[in-house]
């Protein structure tokens, strides 16, 4: 299950019509299938910190189970959660989870959402010799990918 390999929290739930986008400094993800997740750069906001980089986007509602690496900090809109690994992974390994999760996408059509079954979505993972995680695998998979050394 997802949250036996990452923490799964709901995000910040702002508003992007709350945010001033006049000056762009801070990503702001939302529930979109497009632009790795980022509807908009929005200004800083005093007493909210941004979501750290390297966390995994995942939508709970609207464009269900669009899941993205995020680069850089940033808000996070309505119905959107964050996965933190419980290990210490590196980007190349998330991009893999990132897909397998997105592959399980089709069990969220006609309006489903997942704000109650995200933390219990199940992904099959390469395995080592002891039966854990093979992030060295992951990483070294999408690295060997045409252009993934430039990702």
């Amino acid at each position: 299950m997802l949250s036996d390999l990452f923490e799964v929290k709901y995000g910040i739930n702002l508003e992007l019509s709350n945010c001033n986008e006049d000056a762009p400094e801070v990503n702001f993800v939302a529930r979109t299938a497009e632009n790795n997740g980022v509807s908009s750069k929005v200004e800083s906001i005093p007493g909210k910190t941004p979501q750290d980089a390297g966390l995994i986007s995942v939508a709970g509602g609207g464009s269900v189970l669009s899941t993205f690496y995020q680069d850089e900090p940033f808000y996070s809109g309505r119905d959107l959660y964050t996965l933190r690994s419980r290990d210490d992974i590196d980007k190349y390994a998330k991009l893999f989870i990132v897909t397998l999760i997105k592959m399980e996408k089709y069990k969220y059509s006609y309006g489903r959402q997942a704000n109650k079954t995200l933390p219990h979505i199940e992904i099959k993972l390469p395995v080592d010799n002891r039966g854990k995680p093979d992030y060295a695998f992951m990483s070294n998979y999408i690295k060997s990918l045409p252009y993934g050394d430039k990702i």
